[in-house]
């Protein structure tokens, strides 16, 4: 293999330091020098130490993997991961914690593909592929014997201490400061904070000690089984934020089907448990709440339908948003296959009218009352103008590319307004659909998102952003529920009640276990009944 240069390890690991401070540390730099600008009074060597300080980290961080077979393998390595990891930072201001990685792991293959962009290629390319390529045309002077090369290394380690120790004495204050009140400087440095996110997730995940399975609701009896059976569809949507429904006050006519329909309520103020799927899901099918959900937990204990199903509710699950993450695998369920349904398919991601192929025989193959469930791919970005087909095209222009940065403002709203247009279709399909079964159901539907979506604002775009820092956008969520005549009789309920509850009330999707388990009538210590948005309109 032809040589560029030759240089000893020391040196060049320092080269590298300042090659991810210039090339992929960019966002950090450009954050961090944003606040500086909006401060009265900034010292000079304050804002001049702040490169010298992230190459001498990253100095200090990498001079361990300097040894002779992991370093070429491991540099590029980094260097392609955090060129992923840097342009997603500079585009959408997306921070890669624990959280995050959780997400990436368990997106699926064509949900990682809208993410692609020329933008993206180019970047990943220039910044991270070929400078791992070029990698491997150096050639490393290593010291022989080996010992011999300890030496440097730990006076090059020792100096980076020196001159992290130097600054802090000169500035600790103000590091001290900025970083008290902007917490997430620290998830943007790279790849420093995605590397420690993905060790966090992978050790949770797979190396921490066995948890043992906890089994819920084994008391669970349904109190009220007379009159005819009932038919209730639970639907969650994606990527959905609440703010962009006209029924909760958004100024466009995004839901000019469900608002048409009788019986039909809008929460106006309800917030998610995460702000990514991977969490979210779950979270809200779990009893553990917001404040005390631990995804490894979760994956140990039952859920929201493992009770429902104890209890007798029949449960099936349709899947078009890439998978359940857990909630579904110990109930029926089925996810779509693209290459099935053309007409609502481009091969890889459908349309969600295509949950609605072949449901009343899933329906008739379900035996006493019935919950079915369906998972939306909803306003699933970056790509929006690929959930609504050409009828929804509502708002115009509209952005048709994943690369959204490109598209205007007006553009990227226009298109996800479109996709919120579509959503509200789909469920007034799916709430037509359970009126065909009037005669012989009591029927219901709750609709319910599980994160909101950032456009622009604050600069952010897209979501995942942790939850203490995350804006009103990424966490507050539409939910809509549907009532038949019927079920309303049956069940008791005071419409109104509902109705003024719903505009007054703060709700989240804590309430979303103990709310289908009061509805449904069921009797178990798992229920907490101030936590169900029915028991306060219902008698008892």
């Amino acid at each position: 293999m032809p040589t560029i240069f030759t240089i000893r390890p020391v040196p060049l690991v320092f080269l590298l330091a300042l090659c991810f401070t210039a090339l992929l540390n960019w966002p950090v730099l450009l954050h961090l020098y944003h606040i500086l600008s909006k401060l009265e009074h900034v010292k000079p060597g304050f804002a001049f130490s702040i490169p010298i300080v992230l190459v001498a980290a990253l100095n200090l961080v990498f001079m361990p993997l300097s040894l002779r077979y992991l370093f070429k393998p491991c540099f590029a390595f980094l260097f392609i991961a955090g060129a992923i990891v840097s342009v997603a930072m500079l585009k959408y201001r997306v921070l890669f914690d624990q959280e995050m990685i959780q997400n990436i792991f368990e997106t699926n293959q064509s949900e990682a593909g809208a993410y692609l962009s020329p933008t993206m290629i180019s970047w990943v390319f220039f910044t991270g592929i070929l400078p791992a390529l070029l990698l491997f045309f150096i050639k490393i002077d290593y010291a022989s014997p080996w010992y011999r090369g300890i030496l440097p290394r730990l006076l090059s380690m020792l100096a980076s201490l020196a001159v992290l120790a130097l600054v802090a004495g000169l500035y600790y204050k103000d590091y001290a400061s900025v970083g008290r009140n902007n917490r997430d400087l620290n998830r943007e440095i790279v790849p420093i904070s995605a590397l420690y996110g993905t060790g966090k997730y992978l050790h949770q995940r797979y190396l921490a000690e066995p948890i043992l399975y906890t089994r819920l609701g084994e008391d669970a009896v349904r109190t009220q089984t007379a009159g005819k059976p009932t038919l209730m569809f639970l639907v969650i949507g994606e990527t959905a934020r609440g703010k962009n429904f006209s029924m909760n006050g958004y100024h466009r006519q995004t839901n000019p089907f469900t608002s048409q329909i009788g019986n039909l309520i809008s929460f106006t103020d309800v917030h998610s448990c995460g702000t990514a799927t991977a969490i979210s899901l779950p979270c809200m099918f779990s009893n553990l709440g917001r404040s005390g959900f631990d995804s490894n937990l979760a994956r140990h204990r039952d859920d929201l339908l493992d009770v429902l199903q104890k209890s007798g509710v029949a449960i099936f699950w349709k899947e078009n948003d890439g998978g359940c993450k857990g909630v579904c695998d110990r109930v029926p369920n089925m996810e779509v296959s693209p290459k099935e349904h053309p007409a609502f398919c481009d091969g890889e991601t459908c349309h969600d009218e295509v949950l609605l192929q072949g449901l009343e025989e899933e329906i008739g193959r379900m035996q006493g009352d019935k919950l079915v469930i369906f998972h939306l791919i909803g306003s699933h970005g970056p790509a929006y103008y690929q959930r609504y087909p050409d009828a929804h095209r509502v708002f115009l222009p509209d952005c048709r590319r994943s690369d959204i940065e490109n598209c205007s403002n007006e553009a990227l709203i226009n298109t996800y307004d479109n996709s919120i247009h579509y959503t509200d279709h789909v469920i007034a399909e799916l709430i037509a659909r359970l009126q065909h079964h009037d005669s012989d159901y009591q029927t219901a539907l709750l609709y319910v998102s599980d994160h909101g979506e950032s456009l622009g604002e604050m600069g952010l775009y897209l979501h995942g952003t942790p939850y203490r820092f995350a804006p009103d956008e990424q966490t507050r969520v539409p939910l809509q529920l549907w009532l038949s005549t019927g079920f309303i009789q049956q069940k008791q309920v005071d419409f109104d009640c509902l109705r003024e509850s719903a505009s007054a009330k703060r709700f989240s999707h804590d309430n979303l276990f103990p709310s289908l388990l009061g509805i449904w009538d069921v009797t178990t210590r798992v229920y907490r009944r101030e936590l169900d948005l029915f028991a306060p309109c219902r008698p008892g």
